[in-house]
């Protein structure tokens, strides 16, 4: 037996852990978030002894019809996903049971697996410059424990390289750039739910355009300020 095939037998047999290769690479192949809880659920069935479950047996477990259900299952076989296979059991009787082996044969394809090292090496060549862009806004080399707490940004808090520069710019519009004031920037939007740079930006507005309170003679005038907002400061 050769070793891939001893791999998709292990993997089929429940032998192998295969979450985490499936749930990096399900997106790469195109499957859909909902075929891809319907494969989970299918390996479920298959570590409970139910090589053939049902549309019923499915939609009691997902919020899907039995319609739905063979919709999905369809378009996995139609997709090159999913067999139906006959296989013996210990009395020699044969059955039909699903087979994802053509899944598997996917998921451990050479293509894939560089395409991920592709992908990491892409992430560390990101994390590089942005290093290099904080020497370059401080004006100096970075100490041991300023690398640690950028690392602990992206690793720990998850947190983007995209986002990170963002708050060092904010920082440097401020006039206060340390690592203090950009991690409280980024507890701020933490805390705000800000993951994208569409979000940066409607916070940043928002704080620019409400964080003034004008005089009575500033109203009169209408004289147009764009103020910094303090971090460091609680705001509501």
């Amino acid at each position: 037996m050769q070793p891939d095939e001893r791999l998709h037998l292990w993997i089929e047999q429940g032998s192998v852990n295969i979450s985490q290769l499936f749930f990096h690479n399900y997106k790469q192949l195109q499957i859909e978030d909902l075929d891809a809880m319907l494969i989970m659920q299918m390996t479920a069935f298959r570590a409970e002894g139910n090589l053939f479950p049902t549309p019923k047996d499915f939609a009691n477990r997902m919020h899907l019809t039995e319609n739905e259900v063979t919709v999905i299952l369809q378009r996995l076989m139609q997709r090159g996903f999913l067999q139906i296979v006959q296989s013996r059991d210990e009395q020699g009787v044969l059955h039909e049971v699903f087979s994802l082996s053509p899944l598997w044969n996917r998921l451990t394809d050479k293509k894939i697996l560089v395409k991920e090292e592709e992908e990491e090496q892409e992430d560390k060549i990101e994390e590089g410059e942005l290093f290099k862009l904080f020497e370059q806004e401080f004006g100096r080399f970075l100490s041991p424990m300023e690398t640690e707490s950028i690392s602990m940004w992206l690793d720990e808090d998850g947190h983007s390289t995209d986002i990170i520069r963002a708050a060092l710019r904010e920082a440097v519009i401020a006039q206060k750039v340390s690592l203090r004031y950009i991690d409280r920037i980024l507890f701020e939007w933490k805390k705000k739910n800000v993951k994208s740079m569409a979000d940066v930006e409607r916070q940043a507005k928002k704080f620019r355009t409400t964080g003034v309170r004008p005089s009575e003679q500033e109203k009169t005038v209408r004289v147009k300020r764009v103020p910094f907002y303090n971090w460091l400061e609680e705001r509501e």
